[in-house]
C-alpha cells in the first residue's frame, strides 16, 4: 500500500484543485495537492514538501480531514487529507496542468480521480450551505 498524502486548502468559500499532467497515470483528471510520504518523512512534512515541489507555497498543516483507501488497477493508495492554509507564497503551476478554486456546489463540474470520490461526497455533505 502506497502512502499519500493531499490538502484540503480553502480561500473564503472556495477550495483548491489541480489538474493532473497529461502524461501521468490518470491524467487531465482533477486531485487535491499532494504526493507520496517519503521514507522517514512525517505524513506533514511529506505534504509540505510536495506543496512546495508542486505549487511553490509553504503550507500550515491541520487537522486531518479524512482517510480513504482506494485500489486502483496499478496500485493502493491510502490517502490522508489534511485541513491546510497557505502560509506563504502564491500557487503556481510547477507540475499541473492547471488549478482552479471552486466551491462545493460546482464538484459536478469537473472529473476527479476515483479516490477523492468519498472525499468529495463529505465536501457537499459538511459545506452545502456555502455558494456564491
Amino acid at each position: 500500500m502506497t502512502e499519500v498524502v493531499a490538502a484540503l486548502i480553502w480561500q473564503g468559500e472556495r477550495f483548491m484543485i489541480c489538474q493532473r499532467p497529461a502524461h501521468k497515470a490518470r491524467g487531465l483528471l482533477w486531485e487535491f495537492v499532494g504526493g507520496k510520504v517519503e521514507e522517514g518523512e512525517t505524513k506533514e512534512q511529506a505534504l509540505i514538501r510536495e506543496c512546495r515541489e508542486e505549487l511553490a507555497v509553504t503550507l500550515s498543516v491541520g487537522e486531518v480531514f479524512m482517510d480513504v483507501v482506494h485500489e486502483y488497477p496499478d496500485l493502493t493508495v491510502h490517502l490522508t487529507l489534511f485541513n491546510a492554509t497557505i502560509a506563504n507564497g502564491t500557487p503556481q503551476k510547477l507540475e499541473h496542468n492547471d488549478i482552479k478554486w471552486i466551491t462545493p456546489s460546482e464538484i459536478g463540474n469537473y472529473d476527479f480521480c476515483p479516490a477523492d470520490e468519498e472525499i468529495l461526497e463529505k465536501i457537499l455533505e459538511e459545506y452545502r450551505d456555502i455558494d456564491i
